[in-house]
């Protein structure tokens, strides 16, 4: 009896299909980019700099908290809604009916708006290590939408154009007149 022998297969095209799977798969993947909050962080403290504390008047300080079972309260002591918050923060920035225990102003002589009353408000978000990430950040976009939309309307009274659409210096103005205050406290145990 004579032995068989098996026929060898031949492998070469196999590489060729692999090479041809991964590419296909590369084209055709999307991959999700992670986007961040953006800040102007403060420059770097040089070395030898001393440590001191801001002595700030209380009724500038509007302190938004985040719990561990994320919810928000504002000076600790009154609960707050996501879907109020913006509200909330655009009424402690202007301080329409010039509460005493609101913001106080200052005269500020701004480049093409002349003289202005600027809000001297000041929002602290602190939250806790077990707050949810998705809650921070709502927490933020409300924040950062309050004094996007006071920045809108000023400028819409201002130069009738969305802050967006204004020039350079127009916009340096609108943030001058309505600067974005906003601390980040450290977070809780």
């Amino acid at each position: 009896m004579a032995k068989r022998s098996t026929p060898e297969v031949n492998a070469g095209s196999m590489a060729d299909i692999a090479f041809l799977l991964l590419i296909f798969y590369l084209v055709t993947t999307t991959m999700n980019v992670d986007s961040g909050i953006m800040r102007t962080l403060p420059p770097l403290a040089e070395q030898n700099q001393k440590q001191e504390d801001v002595k700030m008047n209380k009724r500038n300080l509007l302190f938004v908290s985040i719990n561990s079972r994320d919810k928000i309260l504002i000076n600790l002591k009154d609960p707050v809604g996501i879907e109020n918050l913006t509200e909330r923060a655009k009424d402690f920035i202007m301080n329409p009916t010039n509460n005493s225990e609101m913001p106080e102003f200052e005269e500020v002589e701004i480049n093409l708006l002349g003289k202005r009353r600027v809000s001297k408000a000041v929002i602290s978000l602190q939250n806790t290590r077990f707050t949810s990430y998705s809650m921070y950040i709502k927490v933020q976009n409300e924040l950062t939408r309050a004094y996007n939309e006071l920045r809108d309307n000023l400028a819409n009274k201002e130069f009738s154009k969305s802050f967006a659409n204004l020039d350079e210096d127009q916009q340096d103005a609108i943030r001058k007149a309505i600067p974005l205050r906003i601390s980040e406290a450290e977070p809780k145990i």
